[in-house]
């Protein structure tokens, strides 16, 4: 048996867990990516480090002994937290200090309004590079992302977060279509809709105090970003969030129907997680974007 002095064995303790997770040796030894004589010589050590058999021999197969089945309970918790939390706090490249991850469910968003403002961030920030990846799934703590951006999903993670937008639905179209017609357009002109927004035209209708029976349904579209330029240059209108179309009302390529505006009651969140490997810069990006948007969504649209 060890002296008390010794220091405790952690390869070993690692080696043992794998062994009881993996069934055998050989299992240990593969997931490990070890010879099964390693694997061997580190329960040899642990066992005699602890004074006691872990495993009993019973014909060809060997089960965890009632100590041994009392340590991996014990240790098993403690090890695969030490392991997760070193996972996640670990350092990227050197050359990625300055540099995020952010995740977002909202495509139309990013294309519209998130990525065409990022250099601005990126000249606030001292060149900060800031990869933009979209997800409609539920995040998870493996995946690799420094902020999130959403209106939809929630996170469980440790981190900071900030409402960002509340949205506001409004009634667009083509300025060619929309010349003097106010609210009588959107009776006569066709209203597209997007299947992946599905609530979108029945809150709007509901804020408008109408029915479908009050407007034309026109073309269905996957998403906004394609149903944009559709409004752009066709006779129809669209039902957007007003954030999304906050600069091509700006730049004249669409025309707000005036009266048309309604909330929706979704909110926009920015998070910042703590696991980020620069947490600071997360959290820097999360109060620009709070900005960016408080400033897009106060414009002078009807």
């Amino acid at each position: 048996m060890a002296s008390e002095e010794q220091d405790v064995p952690l390869n070993a303790v690692r080696a043992f867990v794998t062994i009881a997770r993996e069934r055998s040796v050989t299992g240990a030894a593969a997931a490990l990516g070890t010879t099964q004589s390693s694997i061997s010589r580190h329960l040899a050590v642990l066992e005699d480090y602890l004074g006691a058999s872990l495993f009993e021999r019973r014909g060809r197969s060997s089960d965890l002994s009632d100590y041994g089945r009392l340590f991996a309970n014990a240790v098993t918790e403690s090890l695969d937290t030490i392991c997760f939390t070193a996972r996640r706090m670990r350092r990227r490249n050197t050359a990625d200090v300055n540099r995020l991850i952010v995740r977002t469910s909202l495509s139309t968003f990013a294309t519209h309004v998130l990525i065409p403002h990022l250099s601005e961030f990126s000249k606030e920030m001292g060149g900060a590079t800031v990869d933009v990846v979209t997800s409609l799934a539920m995040p998870s703590a493996s995946d690799r992302f420094d902020v999130l951006v959403t209106r939809d999903l929630h996170i469980a993670e440790p981190g900071d977060h900030w409402e960002i937008y509340r949205e506001q639905l409004i009634c667009v179209g083509s300025p060619t279509h929309l010349k003097s017609k106010g609210l009588a357009s959107i009776r006569s002109i066709p209203i597209l809709s997007t299947t992946s927004r599905p609530d979108i035209l029945p809150t709007w209708l509901r804020g408008m105090d109408m029915t479908v029976n009050d407007i034309v349904g026109g073309a269905r579209v996957d998403h906004h970003y394609l149903a944009l330029p559709a409004a752009m240059t066709g006779k129809c209108l669209l039902v957007a969030p007003e954030i999304v179309v906050a600069q091509c009302l700006q730049d004249g390529f669409l025309k707000a129907v005036s009266g048309t505006r309604t909330p929706s009651g979704m909110h926009y969140r920015a998070y910042a997680l703590d696991r980020s490997s620069n947490p600071e810069l997360a959290r820097a990006f999360c109060r620009w974007l709070a900005r960016l948007c408080r400033g897009m969504s106060s414009g002078e649209t009807p």
